[in-house]
């Protein structure tokens, strides 16, 4: 057995103990990751994979032999917009209401609906990307865009230890989450929560994670250069 299949099992029965099968999307954080690997992910029963780099996926993509859902979780720039509205299902990390607003209106022209998640910066962070939890009529706003369907919430977590503060944001992205779904008509409102990564994402289904990012705990650790 692979060592990628032996921690797919770990992985999994960690999950499972905390909520029920097939209730939480494991994505695969396959940036950096050659092909290879990533194949062999796939075939060991990983549905959905996460790239950060539209340059590095459309490379990458070219050498997938499986059908795999492809999920754009990096930080994407405004020229990269046209590029990675071809190549992934799904974006899920809009910062903000002006790239939502160029997601819809690339896809207005190629009659396409792109399924998006809305990152949250729960922390505040100024290292992170995403909306504040004060800009509540920024993020009403966007799901007034055509040709973009909000399925939900992201955030990434403290960078810190402390598993107190961890929850914390996790806790905070939830509340928002019921009170923005509660804002919305029914047709409009949102099934998942992105949170919790390879070293959170037990913390995150705890507090109501629908969907967690998982890399180092399914690949191993990256080389310090990638």
């Amino acid at each position: 057995m692979s060592q990628i299949s032996q921690n797919l099992q770990i992985v999994r029965k960690k999950i499972f103990k905390q909520a029920a099968k097939d209730t939480i999307k494991i994505v695969a954080v396959t940036k950096t990751r050659p092909a290879t690997q990533v194949n062999k992910a796939i075939s060991f029963g990983v549905l959905s994979i996460g790239e950060n780099r539209v340059q590095e996926a459309e490379k990458k993509f070219q050498q997938i032999k499986y059908p795999v859902e492809k999920r754009f979780i990096g930080r994407l720039q405004s020229n990269k917009v046209k590029k990675a509205t071809r190549l992934f299902d799904t974006i899920d990390s809009v910062h903000s209401y002006a790239l939502a607003g160029r997601i819809s209106k690339h896809c207005a022209l190629t009659q396409k609906e792109q399924r998006i998640l809305l990152q949250i910066n729960t922390g505040k962070e100024d290292t992170k990307s995403g909306f504040s939890l004060c800009q509540k009529s920024e993020i009403i706003k966007c799901f007034s865009l055509s040709n973009i369907k909000i399925e939900g919430f992201m955030t990434i977590a403290p960078l810190t230890k402390d598993k107190t503060k961890i929850k914390k944001a996790f806790q905070k992205l939830r509340k928002f989450f019921l009170e923005t779904n509660s804002a919305l008509p029914k047709a409009q409102q949102m099934t998942e929560l992105s949170m919790g990564m390879s070293d959170d994402f037990l913390i995150a289904i705890k507090e109501g994670s629908t969907m967690v990012r998982v890399g180092t705990a399914i690949f191993g650790e990256r080389k310090r250069d990638a």
